[in-house]
């Protein structure tokens, strides 16, 4: 398909009160109950509890603007299961699996499924693909395997530059809202650090669907 764009979206931290919180088996909120039934939630609903705004952000993005539209377009970093689709159910065993593994390039239990899917993806991937990372750019835990297996197709948002994990947050929000998609620059070369931008005039959502 011209103009394809697979979207890759940064992890959400899986070992912290947010996650104990959510596999208390005395736990009786909706996403609690459904984690431990035969119904589990999405990944990108139980990343979206544990990192807020930031990952939201990201998932309404990615199902905004992903083309096509399907599950293989927008997909997830994972701890210890590489790059699964957001869409993907996980119950409390993926859940504590992903807890007991930091997002460390020197931990192979973390590196190598992330190598072998972007080596999987990248065989398959046209020329006129792009493979959009939504996540910071200043850190090398996912960036340089990313670039490594991809090259020039790995783009990021130019307007992250600078921002914090918040302000990116409201940027995709605000963005999959209004149906406009940022400008794209290749990862590989980019700055990785700049001026801070101006902050985002407040706005409130209502009914806002990340999937």
């Amino acid at each position: 398909m011209k103009g394809s764009r697979i979207f890759l979206l940064s992890p959400a931290y899986a070992g912290g009160q947010r996650a104990q919180m959510m596999m208390n088996e005395r736990a009786q909120f909706d996403l609690a109950r459904r984690l431990r039934s035969d119904d589990p939630p999405t990944l990108g609903e139980v990343f979206t509890f544990l990192s807020g705004l930031y990952f939201r952000g990201k998932l309404a993005y990615a199902n905004a603007f992903a083309r096509p539209q399907h599950d293989s377009a927008v997909l997830v970093i994972t701890p210890n299961r590489g790059l699964i689709p957001a869409a993907t159910p996980i119950g409390l065993k993926e859940l504590r699996a992903f807890g007991e593994v930091d997002i460390d390039e020197d931990d192979p239990r973390y590196r190598r499924p992330l190598e072998r899917d972007v080596k999987r993806i990248a065989k398959v991937l046209t020329p006129d693909c792009r493979v959009v990372l939504l996540g910071s750019i200043a850190t090398g835990k996912y960036v340089d395997v990313l670039v490594s297996g991809f090259g020039d197709q790995l783009l990021f948002p130019a307007d992250f530059v600078g921002r914090g994990d918040m302000s990116r947050g409201g940027l995709l929000l605000r963005s999959a809202v209004d149906r406009r998609e940022l400008n794209y620059i290749p990862v590989a070369g980019a700055v990785r650090h700049g001026a801070r931008p101006p902050k985002l005039e407040p706005r409130r959502y209502t009914n806002v669907a990340a999937d």
